[in-house]
C-alpha cells in the first residue's frame, strides 16, 4: 500500500534532490573521524565454562562526545561451530538491551559479573585462540582484535586503528558505539540493507548505509527503508583464489555504517557489539552458515510460487471477480487474487466491507475459485482502529495488549485514523493476535497473510491526542495526511539521541513518522531499542496465529524485516515507480535479500505507481516472471496494469509466465533447497562462478539456482542486448535448439525482440519441467520432461539434478513423513553410450500422486542415437522401447560464433515415456554419427 512517507507525485523529483544531498554529507566523510572515544585496554583474560575466553576491556581515557563512556566492558568470544565465531563485547556490571533470545533463538553468553573486576595477569599464553577456520586474535592496549582464516592466514576483521585510520579506537557509550575494520582495496562486499542502491549489489564506497526501519519508498535511493540487515558478504580473490565470509552485527538499535572503501564503521546508537563471522568460504556456504544461525527461509506452499494479481483500489467483489475472470481469459496463468485493504470496513483490521465485499457473495467466489486451485490473501496493518464499536480494539485493551506512552496507549494515526499498535513482545498480544485471525478466518477462508505498515509507520510524529470538534480523518482528500493534534517529543534523551543518525536521509527525529522512541513495551522495554524489530515480532505471531488454525503451512507477506525474518515470511520490495530505472533496481534488491537469508522476494512488477508504459509493462513481465516471488500490484491513484489490458504484455505474460509455469517444480525444488540450506533461489552469477572477478558487480543478469541464468531486457527501445556468459556451453530455455559457447568469460550480443527474455540452461545440468497450466494446482499434476545438458559436441560428461515433491500443505519440507519424495537424477556419456537414470528416496508420495516421465531431452551430444534400453526398478522388460520417438535436431550456434572450431552437436528427444517419476529408472542408448 503506498507508503504515507511517499511524497505527491509532483514534490517526487524536489524531495528526491532533498535526500541525495543530505544523505550525502555523511557519505562523503572519508577523513579521519574527530577523536570520540580512546579506546580501552584489556586487563584481564581467562577460559569460561563453555569453552569460549571471557576478557575485561578498561576505559583508557574517558570523554563526553555522545556521553560518557562505559568504564569497564566484558568481552567474550567463542568459535560456535567450525565454522562461526561469535565476538560479543557488553557492559561488564549491567545488562543492556539486546535482540531478545526466545525472538532470535541462539546461545546466550554468560551474564555479566556483579563482582568488581580487578587487573589480573593474562592466565593464557598466546593472544590467538583458534577454531578449526577462523583464528581469534588480539592486542592489548589499546585494545583491537582481528578474524582471520585459518587456510591461508587472510585477515577478515581487523578493529586495530593508528593515526593514519580514517575511524577511532572502539568507542563503547551507553548511546553511542564505534568500531571499524579495515579492508583491502579488492574487496568486493554485499549486503547492509535494506536499502535501494543506484550502483548496483556491491556496496558503494561513501554510499550511506543507514539501518533503521522506516515507511519510505523505494523510490528513494541509498536511504533506510523497510527492513534492518545488519550483514555482509565480504568476496575476494587473491591469485585467481576466491573466497568468501560473512559479518553479522546483531543489534537493533539504529545504525549509520560508513564504508570508504578500505575501511568500514559502526556507528550504533545503542544495544551491545555482537558480531558472528561465517568462514564460507564459497558464497554459498557463508549463506548456509548465516541461516543456520538465524534460522533457515520459511518453507513455502507450492502455489505461492504461481502468479499474483493485487491491487489497491478494488473498490468491491464483482471488480475482482472480472479480474480473475479476466485472467483466464487471457490464458494468463494466476494463483493468488489478493485484496489490499478494500475489503475492509472504515480500513479495520479482521473486518469486512458488508456493502462491497458481502460475505455470502464473498464466501460463494471463493468457493468457486478455491476449486479450481486459485488463493485468496488480504492485507493486515498493525494499527488497531480506536473504536468503541470494534470488537478486536476492545478485546485488545480486554487483554492490555498496546505499546504505552506514560501509562496509557500510545496514540497514533494510519489508515482507519486513530489508533493503538499491539506490542508483540507481549505474549499476551501474541495469543490476542492469533484468536483474531482466528475469528477472521472463521469469517473469510483466507489463503495467507499480508502484513504491511509494520515499521511501524505513523502518518503522526510526536504525543497526539484526537481532536475536538472535527472529524478526523474528513473522508476527503489523501488519506496519509495526520488530523490528529499533536506535538513533538524533544525530552528524552531517547528521543533526541546526542547521536544523529541517517534516518529517512534528512535531519528529523528518529521518531518521525512512527513509535516515539520513548514509548514502552512489555517488561519496560524502550521503542529506542526494539523499534526494528516491531516487523519481525508482527511475523512470528502472524506465523504462530496461521499455523494455529488448520496446521497448514503458512503463507505470509511481509514489508518490515529483520535478521530471521525469512524463517517465516517472504518479502516484497515496497512502493517502487513504474519506471525503467525501478525495474533495474529490483534484481539487485533481490539478489540482496537472498543473502538476507529471504529467498521468497520480488518487486512490484511494472511498478507500484504512478504508470507504467505498455513496453515497460511487457520488460517487467518478462523479469517478473522469473522474480522467486512474482505479482502485479498497483497503486490507489494509477490506471489499471493487470496484464491483460494491453495485447502486447498479454502475449508477454502468457511467454515468460508460462516458462515459468513448466518450471515450477524446478522452483519448488529450489525452495527445498533455501529451507535446508539457505541456499538462495535468485542469486549472483559469481555464487556459481566465484573466481571470475568481471561477475562480481554483474547487477543485471541472475541465476535461477546454480544454472538457470535470466538475463533481461532493462532498458527501453532495445531489441538487442549485450549478455555475459561465463565459460562453456549455454542453451537457450525457450528454443533448446540454439546455443552459446563462451572460451572465457564474453559478453554476446543476442536477440530479444518485444515478447521474449533470453534464459539460459548451463552444461551439466538436468532440469525437471511439467508442462505447465493456468493455475499450479493444475500443472504440478502433468507429465515431467527432464533436460540434460552436456558441452556442446561432448563425446565425455556428467549432468546432474534434483527433484522435490511434498504435500505443501504440511507445515514442515522434509523427507521420512511419507507425504514427500525427493529424486535425484544423473546423466553420462562416455565410450559412445549415454545413460539417464534417477535414485528415488521415499517413493510413496510420487507414486501415490501418479506422477509420470514422459520425455527426456539430452543436449550436446555429437550424434544420433540407437540401441536404447529402458530399465525400471532394474527391469527391462516392464518397457516397450518400440513405443519411444525419437526427435533429432542439429545445434545452432550464435552467428559469431559459427566457424569458430565447434563441434558438430544435437539436441536428442526420447518422447514416448510413461515412467512413474517415483520409481528408479534408467534409459541409455549408443552415440551414433549421421
Amino acid at each position: 500500500m503506498l507508503s504515507p512517507l511517499t511524497p505527491p507525485l509532483l514534490l517526487l523529483p524536489i524531495l528526491l534532490l532533498i535526500s541525495s544531498s543530505s544523505s550525502s554529507s555523511i557519505a562523503t566523510s572519508s577523513s579521519k573521524s574527530p577523536i570520540i572515544g580512546n579506546g580501552y585496554r584489556l586487563i584481564s583474560i581467562e577460559e569460561s565454562s563453555d569453552g569460549g575466553l571471557i576478557a575485561h576491556l578498561q576505559i583508557n581515557h574517558k570523554n563526553t562526545i555522545y556521553g560518557p563512556d562505559i568504564p569497564l566492558l566484558r568481552l567474550y568470544v567463542k568459535h560456535e561451530t567450525d565454522e562461526r565465531l561469535r565476538v560479543h563485547i557488553t557492559d561488564a556490571h549491567h545488562q543492556r538491551w539486546e535482540v531478545p533470545y526466545n525472538l532470535l533463538p541462539r546461545q546466550q553468553p554468560p551474564p555479566p559479573s556483579k563482582q568488581t573486576i580487578t587487573p589480573s595477569p593474562q592466565t593464557t599464553t598466546t593472544k590467538e585462540y583458534a577454531g578449526t577456520d577462523l583464528i581469534f586474535s588480539y592486542i592489548t592496549d589499546p585494545f583491537s582484535f582481528s578474524v582471520k582464516r585459518k587456510s591461508n592466514g587472510d585477515t577478515l576483521f581487523n578493529s586495530a586503528s593508528d593515526e593514519s585510520s580514517p575511524f577511532n579506537s572502539l568507542v563503547f557509550k551507553d548511546q553511542y558505539l564505534e568500531i571499524s575494520t579495515s579492508l583491502p582495496k579488492d574487496a568486493s562486499l554485499y549486503g547492509l540493507g535494506e536499502n535501494t542502491q543506484p550502483h548496483g549489489i556491491k556496496l558503494y564506497p561513501n554510499d550511506p548505509y543507514t539501518l533503521w526501519t522506516t515507511d519510505q519508498s523505494a523510490i528513494n535511493l541509498n536511504m533506510d527503508l523497510y527492513g534492518s540487515h545488519p550483514v555482509y558478504m565480504d568476496m575476494r580473490n587473491v591469485g585467481g583464489e576466491a573466497n568468501a565470509h560473512g559479518v553479522l552485527l546483531l543489534n537493533s538499535n539504529g545504525m549509520d555504517v560508513l564504508y570508504r572503501g578500505t575501511s568500514l564503521t559502526y556507528k550504533v546508537i545503542g544495544g551491545v557489539l555482537d558480531f558472528y563471522f561465517f568462514s564460507g568460504p564459497s558464497p554459498l556456504g557463508v549463506v548456509d552458515q548465516y541461516t543456520q544461525l538465524i534460522g533457515r527461509p520459511a518453507p513455502m506452499p507450492y502455489w505461492s510460487l504461481g502468479f499474483h494479481q493485487c491491487r489497491w483500489g478494488y473498490h468491491n467483489l464483482s471488480v475482482v471477480e472480472d479480474v480473475v475472470e479476466n485472467y483466464r481469459k487471457a490464458k494468463i496463468p494466476l494463483d493468488v487474487i489478493w485484496n489490499d485493504d478494500d475489503h475492509m470496513d472504515g480500513h479495520k483490521d479482521f473486518t469486512l466491507n458488508p456493502k462491497t465485499y458481502p460475505r455470502p457473495k464473498l464466501l460463494a467466489f471463493l468457493n468457486r475459485i478455491h476449486s479450481r486451485g486459485i488463493k485468496y490473501i488480504v492485507i493486515n496493518d498493525p494499527g488497531i482502529g480506536v473504536n468503541s464499536s470494534y470488537g478486536t480494539y476492545q478485546r485488545a485493551l480486554a487483554n492490555d495488549v498496546f505499546i504505552k506512552y506514560h501509562g496509557e496507549p500510545y496514540l497514533a494515526q494510519v489508515w482507519p485514523g486513530p489508533v493503538n499498535f499491539p506490542d508483540f513482545l507481549n505474549p499476551k498480544t501474541v495469543s490476542w493476535w492469533a484468536d483474531e485471525i482466528r475469528r477472521f478466518h472463521e469469517l473469510v477462508p483466507i489463503d495467507g497473510l499480508w502484513i504491511d505498515m509494520n515499521e511501524a509507520s505513523n502518518f503522526c510524529s510526536g504525543l497526539c491526542k484526537i481532536p475536538e470538534g472535527k472529524q478526523c480523518p474528513s473522508g476527503t482528500g489523501p488519506g496519509w495526511i495526520c488530523c490528529l493534534d499533536c506535538k513533538n517529543i524533544t525530552k528524552t534523551r531517547w528521543d533526541e539521541p546526542p547521536y544523529k543518525i541517517n534516518a529517512s536521509g534528512t535531519p528529523v527525529p528518529i521518531g518521525y513518522k512512527t513509535i516515539p522512541t520513548s514509548a514502552v513495551h512489555h517488561n519496560g522495554v524502550l521503542e529506542y531499542d526494539a523499534h526494528s524489530i516491531y516487523g519481525f515480532s508482527e511475523t512470528i505471531a502472524t506465523h504462530k496465529g496461521l499455523l494455529g488454525l488448520e496446521g497448514k503451512r503458512p503463507f505470509i507477506l511481509t514489508r518490515s524485516t529483520f535478521v530471521g525474518s525469512g524463517r517465516y515470511a517472504a518479502h516484497w520490495t515496497g512502493d517502487n515507480k513504474g519506471t525503467w530505472n525501478d525495474l533495474k533496481y529490483s534484481v539487485s534488491t533481490m539478489l540482496n535479500f537472498g543473502i538476507f537469508g529471504i529467498p521468497m522476494v520480488g518487486s512490484d512488477i511494472c511498478g507500484f505507481y504512478p504508470a507504467p508504459t505498455e513496453e515497460l509493462c511487457n520488460r517487467w513481465i518478462e523479469l517478473g516472471a522469473f522474480y522467486p516471488f512474482s505479482r502485479d500490484h498497483a497503486n490507489y491513484y494509477s490506471p489499471r496494469q493487470e496484464l491483460y489490458r494491453w495485447k502486447s504484455v498479454a502475449k508477454s505474460a502468457r511467454n515468460a509466465l508460462g516458462m515459468r509455469y513448466k518450471l515450477l517444480p524446478y522452483l519448488y525444488t529450489l525452495t527445498y533447497e533455501a529451507h535446508t540450506t539457505g541456499a538462495p533461489i535468485a542469486r549472483p552469477l559469481f555464487f556459481s562462478f566465484p573466481n571470475i572477478t568481471k561477475l562480481y558487480g554483474l547487477s543485471t543478469q541472475f541465476l535461477l539456482g546454480s544454472s538457470l541464468m535470466v538475463s533481461p531486457v532493462l532498458d527501453k527501445h532495445q531489441t538487442k542486448i549485450s549478455v555475459m556468459f561465463p565459460p562453456g556451453t549455454w542453451y537457450n530455455l525457450f528454443d533448446l535448439s540454439r546455443a552459446i559457447v563462451s572460451k572465457e568469460i564474453e559478453s554476446f550480443s543476442v536477440d530479444a525482440p518485444l515478447h521474449v527474455i533470453n534464459v539460459h540452461i548451463y552444461q551439466n545440468t538436468i532440469l525437471p519441467m511439467q508442462r505447465g497450466g493456468l493455475v499450479s494446482k493444475e500443472a504440478r499434476t502433468t507429465p515431467f520432461t527432464l533436460i540434460v545438458t552436456f558441452p556442446a559436441g561432448a563425446t565425455e560428461g556428467e549432468a546432474k539434478g534434483n527433484l522435490y515433491l511434498d504435500n505443501d500443505e504440511l507445515p514442515e519440507m522434509k523427507l521420512g513423513n511419507g507425504q514427500s519424495s525427493y529424486i535425484e537424477f544423473t546423466a553420462k556419456v562416455e565410450k559412445g553410450v549415454v545413460k539417464v537414470w534417477s535414485d528415488v528416496k521415499e517413493s510413496v508420495f510420487a507414486l501415490d500422486k501418479g506422477l509420470v516421465l514422459e520425455k527426456v531431452t539430452v543436449l550436446g551430444l555429437i550424434g544420433a542415437g540407437r540401441g536404447f534400453s529402458v530399465e525400471v526398478e532394474g527391469v527391462t522388460s516392464v518397457f516397450d522401447v518400440s513405443k519411444l520417438e525419437l526427435v533429432e535436431t542439429e545445434h545452432e550456434f550464435l552467428d559469431e560464433l559459427k566457424g569458430k572450431g565447434n563441434k558438430k552437436s544435437v539436441m536428442t528427444e526420447v518422447k514416448g515415456l510413461d515412467i512413474p517419476i517415483g520409481k528408479k529408472f534408467l534409459i541409455s542408448w549408443k552415440i551414433g554419427i549421421n
